[in-house]
């Protein structure tokens, strides 16, 4: 499947690699990023700042990492996403739970885009 240039497969430089490519710990692989992710918001103190003004509960280890109500999970996403923003020092307008998501992401998105 390799070419004789010494380049990689196409199908893996894509990143379309199925499980069995990527090793047997593909599968928890999310499960890390996702305990990395928490450490980091603990760091920044994120339990005081950004959930304690929403009433929010504290994130599970596996929070982002399994699919249990996507509406909740993405609605959580975005204020962290807002509240990270604004702690970077960027003004940005908290979304509201009912706001529509598609203008959620875009706004998130082209803020990301001007940093």
């Amino acid at each position: 499947e390799q070419s004789g240039s010494g380049r990689r497969p196409e199908r893996e430089r894509s990143g379309e690699e199925g499980p069995a490519e990527r090793g047997p710990g593909a599968a928890f692989h999310m499960f890390v990023l996702m305990e990395d992710l928490l450490d980091k918001l603990k760091l920044l103190s994120y339990e005081e700042e950004a959930l304690r003004r929403h009433n929010m509960r504290p994130l599970s280890r596996h929070y982002f990492a399994l699919p249990t109500n996507p509406g909740e999970q993405f609605f959580m996403f975005c204020t962290l996403a807002a509240w990270l923003i604004t702690r970077a020092g960027r003004p940005f307008e908290q979304p509201q739970e009912y706001d529509d998501p598609n203008a959620v992401i875009s706004k998130v998105l082209s803020e990301l885009r001007s940093f």
